[in-house]
């Protein structure tokens, strides 16, 4: 008997554990139609916002020696309006909305945008570590988190996500803020503040000087920081930073996430990754005498 792939992460039911993550392809309902049809178990929108957001001017991508990347894109998106209509005829593909603002009404406004489409989360951007105002800064202001968690649970029926990152107030705590206001479930981690400066020129590379790391590189960061949530709060996880295979994705599971999610990997493997990771898990389970993805979440811990 194969064993069962589907995983549940709080209220929210997915027939395969591996998500596309915010911010790369999450772009179009053709898009998502092709990436459900290459074994994603949901999608995750790019971050929207009330208006449309031109983001920074190039450049805003940087290639990191060793692997990773560093981006500044400046979360540019078309705005949550014209994402709405475009994803209204959605019928199929679980897709998780991701949202940001800088206040509750922000929030508010967008949700109530998307009421006559197919969502199956909505996942709030507090961690976007190289734009003012929204992102990493709202994430670090336990008021504000409060405040806007309240507002978009008592604004829709639909599961909510928090996505958590590194700032200057300590993630747990934001983790415990947005639990004791009602969340739903975590999404750990973002991209990791960083920069790179080119040494001829002398002058940093992105043109907001500062970016987002992702991809192999955090690996080992998201994956303490799922552990250490998992190990604190009762509360379904979502892993994401760095996963490229099956075995970072099984890590993950072992160290208390219920599902991952991904984006660089897309860069090296194109949307062929989800088949070849869900398959490599499918086989591992087998192996391990597993039929149930649940039956690995959190073992780590008890070693």
């Amino acid at each position: 008997m194969e064993p069962n792939l589907a995983t549940s992460i709080g209220p929210i039911s997915l027939d395969r554990p591996v998500m596309l993550a915010s911010g790369i392809l999450g772009i179009s309902l053709d898009v998502f139609n092709r990436l459900y049809r290459s074994g994603a178990g949901a999608v995750v929108t790019k971050s929207l916002s009330t208006e449309p957001w031109e983001g920074y001017p190039n450049p805003t991508i940087f290639s990191v020696k060793g692997g990773g990347w560093i981006n500044a894109v400046g979360l540019s998106n078309p705005g949550a309006e014209y994402f709405a209509k475009m994803i209204e005829p959605n019928k199929d593909v679980p897709i998780i909305v991701s949202l940001v603002g800088s206040i509750p009404e922000d929030f508010e406004k967008m949700i109530k945008q998307f009421e006559n489409c197919k969502v199956t989360a909505y996942e709030l951007n507090l961690s976007c570590p190289h734009v003012a105002k929204v992102g990493l800064e709202v994430g670090d202001d336990p008021e504000l988190v409060k405040k806007i968690v309240r507002t978009v649970k008592n604004s829709t029926n639909v599961p909510v996500i928090a996505k958590v990152g590194l700032g200057t107030t300590h993630y747990l705590n934001t983790v415990g803020t947005a639990i004791e206001s009602g969340i739903d479930a975590i999404t750990a981690i973002n991209t990791v503040r960083s920069m790179a400066i080119d040494v001829q020129t002398q002058r940093p590379i992105l043109s907001n000087k500062f970016g987002g790391l992702s991809g192999t590189p955090i690996k080992p960061i998201a994956l303490r920081c799922v552990y250490e949530i998992s190990s604190k709060y009762d509360i379904p996880i979502i892993g994401c930073g760095g996963i490229s295979d099956w075995e970072d994705a099984v890590e993950f599971f072992l160290a208390g996430a219920s599902a991952v999610q991904l984006g660089s990997a897309i860069g090296d493997n194109w949307i062929d990754v989800f088949n070849e990771i869900n398959t490599g898990i499918s086989q591992y389970m087998k192996k391990k005498n597993y039929s149930k993805i649940e039956e690995m979440v959190g073992l780590a811990k008890k070693s």
